[in-house]
């Protein structure tokens, strides 16, 4: 069976990427819940984590997954980067 496929969304605005569904709602469940139970957390923690949790049974490169609907749920105003921290830190917005 074809997998659906979702266009994600950029914040500016620049060209989304055509990704399948199923990936998409992985990590996007992923992310979504890791942020929910830390409150906020850094994109490295969270790209760390992301590898160590789905790379045995994903299919794919995890980190580029993570990057991309990371963008989408900004773009979507889902999730946010909290301003001026560094290395920058994500929570979900309000």
């Amino acid at each position: 069976m074809q997998d659906d496929k979702i266009l994600t969304l950029h914040p500016q605005g620049k060209k989304g990427s055509n990704i399948s569904r199923t990936k998409y709602e992985t990590v996007k469940n992923f992310i979504l819940k890791t942020i929910e139970k830390q409150k906020e957390i850094s994109y490295e923690s969270l790209s760390d984590l992301a590898i160590e949790k789905l790379q045995k049974n994903f299919d794919g490169k995890v980190i580029w997954y993570v990057v991309t609907v990371k963008l989408d749920l900004e773009a979507r105003g889902i999730i946010e980067r909290i301003p001026n921290t560094s290395p920058h830190r994500l929570s979900i917005k309000a």
